[in-house]
């Protein structure tokens, strides 16, 4: 059986078993054609590179390989799409998987790495995460497990002597000065490690596999230990390392749309070492509370918390990070919009009523939205934006069906052709769309515990 090794802190995954794992998924996507002589021989290599992480390690423990990833992988690709997230609709159901196809032919490619087409084709983690999500929501295990491979691969954040450090990823990986391709930035993005973790826990429900909470689980420790803080007793998700976002001893740099209660109530079903639950208030409590720095009551890029004062506060102008609405505050409608739709939580219907008020007044009377504005609710550009227009479709489809049709017809539609939304560069815009567009159902099949599925894993008891 294959393994994967479990270090102290957590899951690890090696290059045996990633390379063994590689081989298993080229096996099942080799031409029906090729000789059965040619699979037996790669099935056995598999297996051999595969078995060297059977044999005990000093100091480390072992948890078997979940063996559903091949089985998995192995399901035929003419299979009907079955995944509780997606529409009735014939006609929606098309477009999610139509839009899916064209980004994962144009965007991602065959050994699983997302490329930014739009900043010198460079990956992100966030992008990474994105697609492991979206294999999950339209049931496309195999890029799911492309993705997973590619990211552990090349995103793993090491050491001067290359030894993992944890289970998250740096955030940034292309070109070097040097010309090579590696991680630029070894900084994490919680956002991106918390939506992979969405990921795993999805998939591991979805396609009946439990042991990818293992991994998840690992990724979880890390998570908490490396980008909470606590504040008068409370949890606070940072964006990444404290060292880059804790610039004084009484300054705390947030960033709104990093903020997923949805995701933090499925981390506690599955971890009960940690107060992600506390996480959910005090994620709350930045969105409500940080708005009052905006005159319009939106949320901002990046703000400050003051942890001697419990005030929010803008960034200095000169900083390189702006408080105002523009591109990643889009994120907060979606993320608050999902945690209604999937937990039918009556603090983000709340939220999403009291600060839509602003753009539901602007949209009845002038039929836009500029695509950044300052905090007093004033355009800096006068161009729109289809993410924008995404994250508010996603949310008004929550508290104002109406505006959010009329937001679809007249701002989503009209940009998209041949599967893509704005152009076939726009690797953001088209995540945000696709997302937009799930409808706002909960699927409680995947969103609550099954105890068959997420039984903890009697390995991880000592840690």
């Amino acid at each position: 059986m294959l393994r994967f090794d479990l270090h102290l802190s957590g899951l690890r995954w090696f290059s045996s078993r990633l390379f063994a794992l590689r081989l298993f998924a080229l096996q099942t996507l080799l031409p029906r054609r090729t000789p059965w002589s040619q699979k037996l021989l790669l099935s056995l290599l598999a297996a051999l590179v595969g078995l060297s992480g059977c044999f005990p390690l000093p100091s480390f423990g072992q948890v078997e390989m979940p063996t559903c990833l091949r089985d998995v992988a192995k399901r035929s690709p003419d299979r009907p799409t079955q995944s509780p997230f997606l529409p009735t609709s014939a006609e929606s159901l098309h477009l999610l998987q139509q839009s899916w196809e064209a980004y994962r032919g144009r965007f991602i490619q065959t050994d699983g790495r997302v490329i930014d087409r739009e900043e010198g084709d460079r990956t992100v983690s966030e992008g990474q995460a994105y697609a492991m999500l979206r294999s999950v929501l339209i049931d496309d295990p195999e890029t799911f497990i492309k993705t997973l491979i590619w990211a552990e691969d090349n995103l793993s954040r090491k050491n001067d002597k290359g030894e993992r450090t944890d289970q998250l990823w740096a955030w940034k990986w292309g070109r070097h000065s040097s010309g090579d391709w590696k991680v630029i930035d070894g900084n994490f993005a919680s956002d991106a490690d918390l939506d992979a973790i969405t990921a795993l826990i999805l998939a591991a429900r979805h396609w009946n596999c439990p042991q990818l909470l293992d991994l998840a689980r690992a990724k979880l420790q890390d998570l908490w230990a490396l980008s909470v803080v606590m504040v008068d007793d409370k949890p606070y998700l940072m964006p990444g390392p404290q060292a880059v976002f804790e610039p004084g001893p009484d300054q705390l740099i947030l960033n709104p749309s990093y903020l997923a209660p949805y995701a933090f109530r499925l981390f506690a079903q599955i971890d009960s070492k940690h107060d992600w639950m506390g996480l959910v208030d005090s994620s709350y409590a930045v969105l409500n509370q940080s708005a009052a720095l905006s005159k319009a009551g939106l949320p901002s890029d990046w703000i400050i918390l003051n942890r001697a004062t419990g005030r929010y506060e803008s960034l200095p102008a000169d900083h390189s990070l702006q408080s105002r609405y523009s591109f990643d505050a889009y994120r907060v409608w979606w993320r608050i919009a999902l945690d209604a739709a999937w937990f039918n939580a009556p603090a983000a219907k709340q939220y999403l009523t009291q600060h839509l008020a602003y753009f539901k007044t602007l949209w009845r009377t002038q039929q836009a939205i500029p695509a950044r504005l300052d905090l007093q609710g004033q355009p800096l550009v006068t161009y729109e934006a289809t993410a924008q227009y995404a994250m508010l479709y996603a949310a008004f489809q929550v508290i104002d069906p109406s505006i959010a049709t009329q937001i679809y017809r007249q701002k989503l539609m009209p940009t998209y052709r041949n599967g893509f939304w704005d152009s076939d560069t726009a690797y953001y815009t088209q995540n945000l769309a696709w997302f937009s567009l799930l409808p706002p159902t909960s699927p409680e099949s995947l969103l609550r515990v099954t105890a068959a599925i997420d039984a903890s894993n009697p390995a991880f008891d000592r840690f």
